[in-house]
C-alpha cells in the first residue's frame, strides 16, 4: 500500500505532549515563518501563497492567493478566521487548535502582513473549549513575545488579534452567517451577491475568511517557499492535506497525508493510517467529504484524495471527513441521522431548507420505525428533487447557502447504492441488519 513520504506540514510537533506551548513552538522553529515574511514586501508573501496553489481547506477549496486577490482596496479591511468547523465527525481543525495554536497565530499574522489588514479574529466554535482556552493563551503569549501587537519583531507593522467564541451554530460555519456572527447578530448567511466577504464583510468593509488549517500551512510555505509546497500533490491539489477519519475503522483520528498521491484505499485501510475495516468485515459505502457529500461505494476505493478527481466522480473533498461504514451499517439509519441533523440546523431563512429538511426527516423517521409505505421512497426523491432540482451534484442552488441543497446528497446515496435496504424496512417493518 503507497503511503508517500511527503513532511508533515502542519502536524510535525504533535508528537510533543506540550506542543501547544511557546517554548516548544520556539523550539522547533517556530515564528521563524513570520521574521522571514517581514523581511519580504507584502505583495512577495501574497505571490509565495498563490504560487503555493493553496486550495481552502474549509470545504469549498477556493484557492487562498486568488481569495487574497479579489480583497477589495478599502483603508479598513479585516481577516477574520473561520474555526467552528461544524461538519459531523469532522474534528481535524479542533486538533490544531488544541494541539498546535501557536502555528495558527503565526499563520494569522503573516496573512495579515500580506493583506495589510490591521485587526484579525478567530472565530472558535463555543464547544471547543480547551481550543479556545489554547489557542487564548497561544495569543497572550505571542503578545509578550512581540509577535503579535505593535511593532511586531521590530519591523514597523502592526496587527491585533482578537479570539471570539461562536454558540455552537452549524450554520455559522458558512462565511457570511460567521460574520453576522461575529457582528453580534443571528447567524443568518447573507445573500451573494452583493455581499461577497472580498467586497462587502465584516462591518461592511472588504474581508478576508480562511480556515484553521488553511492558515496553519502559511508558516512552512514561507520558510520553504510556494513551490515546494506545489511540489507535493498534482495538479490543482497541492501540498498536504488533514483528513479526519471516523466510522468503522481500526485507527480512527486525523492523518496528514499528500493530495493525489494518496486514495481513499491507502487512508483507509494502510496499517499507519485507517488500519483497516474493524472485525474484518468488508466496506459497504464511505462518505468522503463531511456528511454534505454524496456516498461512495467500494469501487470508489482506488480514487486519488484530490479535489478535481474526487469532484468528477460526483462527490467532494469538503470538509476533509471521511466517515467509514462496514457491511452491519443500517443506511436507512445513517440517511435519517444526518438529515435530522440538517433540519436541526437550518437557520429557517429559506422555504426548501427550512420545510424540506423537516418533512424529509419525518419520511426517514417513519421508515426508520417500520411504518413506512413504499412510495415513502419515491416521496423523498419527490421532495429531495424540490429542494436540489434535478438531486445531482454539484446541486443546483435554491437557497442563499449551501445548506438546503446539501440536505439530499446522503437520502439519494442511500436510495440509489442500497434502495433495497429502504424496501426491507418497508416490507418487514425493521432493518436487515437488526
Amino acid at each position: 500500500m503507497a503511503v508517500t513520504e511527503a513532511p508533515r506540514i502542519v502536524t510535525s510537533r504533535l508528537g510533543y505532549e506540550d506542543s501547544h506551548t511557546l517554548e516548544r513552538y520556539l523550539a522547533t522553529g517556530g515564528y521563524e515563518g513570520l521574521r522571514k515574511a517581514l523581511s519580504m514586501s507584502p505583495e512577495a508573501v501574497a505571490a509565495e501563497v498563490d504560487a503555493a496553489s493553496l486550495l481552502g481547506r474549509g470545504g469549498a477549496g477556493f484557492p487562498a492567493g486568488r481569495k487574497w486577490a479579489m480583497l477589495r482596496k478599502a483603508p479598513t479591511t479585516y481577516l477574520v478566521v473561520n474555526g467552528d468547523e461544524s461538519e459531523p465527525a469532522t474534528f481535524k481543525d479542533h486538533m490544531l487548535l488544541e494541539r498546535d495554536p501557536h502555528q495558527l497565530v503565526e499563520g494569522v499574522v503573516i496573512a495579515a502582513y500580506a493583506l495589510g489588514v490591521s485587526r484579525a479574529f478567530i472565530y472558535v466554535r463555543g464547544e471547543f473549549a480547551l481550543g479556545m482556552e489554547r489557542v487564548q493563551q497561544a495569543l497572550n503569549d505571542a503578545y509578550a513575545h512581540g509577535a503579535v501587537g505593535q511593532d511586531i519583531f521590530g519591523s514597523g507593522f502592526s496587527v491585533d488579534v482578537v479570539v471570539h467564541p461562536g454558540a455552537g451554530a452549524y450554520i455559522c460555519g458558512e462565511e457570511t452567517a460567521l460574520i453576522e456572527s461575529l457582528e453580534g447578530k443571528r447567524g443568518f448567511p447573507r445573500i451573494k451577491p452583493p455581499y461577497f466577504p472580498a467586497a462587502i464583510g465584516l462591518y461592511g468593509e472588504p474581508t478576508v475568511v480562511n480556515n484553521v488549517e488553511t492558515l496553519s500551512n502559511l508558516p512552512w510555505i514561507i520558510l520553504n517557499t510556494g513551490a515546494a509546497f506545489s511540489a507535493l500533490g498534482e495538479g490543482r491539489s497541492t501540498g498536504t492535506r488533514l483528513f479526519a477519519l471516523a466510522g468503522h475503522v481500526r485507527n480512527p483520528g486525523v492523518h496528514e497525508i499528500e493530495m493525489v498521491k494518496t486514495t481513499f484505499r491507502d487512508l483507509i485501510y494502510a496499517p499507519v493510517l485507517g488500519g483497516g475495516i474493524l472485525g474484518g468485515r468488508e466496506l459497504k459505502a464511505f462518505i468522503p467529504g463531511g456528511v454534505s457529500a454524496p456516498w461512495f461505494g467500494p469501487e470508489q476505493l482506488d480514487l486519488p484524495l484530490g479535489q478535481d478527481e474526487v469532484g468528477a466522480a460526483g462527490s467532494m473533498l469538503g470538509s476533509g471527513s471521511v466517515v467509514v461504514m462496514d457491511e452491519s451499517t443500517c443506511v436507512v439509519r445513517a440517511a435519517w441521522r444526518i438529515t435530522k441533523f440538517f433540519w436541526r440546523e437550518s437557520c429557517g431563512q429559506c422555504t426548501p431548507c427550512r420545510e424540506g429538511s423537516g418533512w424529509l426527516e419525518k419520511i426517514l423517521r417513519r421508515i426508520e420505525g417500520g411504518e413506512g409505505r413504499e412510495d415513502d421512497i419515491e416521496l423523498l426523491m419527490d421532495v429531495c428533487d424540490n429542494i436540489s432540482p434535478g438531486v445531482s451534484w454539484p446541486p443546483q442552488q435554491t437557497t442563499i447557502c449551501v445548506l438546503g441543497p446539501s440536505i439530499p446528497s446522503s437520502i439519494a446515496s442511500a436510495i440509489r447504492m442500497f434502495r433495497d435496504d429502504f424496501l426491507v424496512h418497508v416490507k418487514e417493518g425493521g432493518c436487515p441488519h437488526g
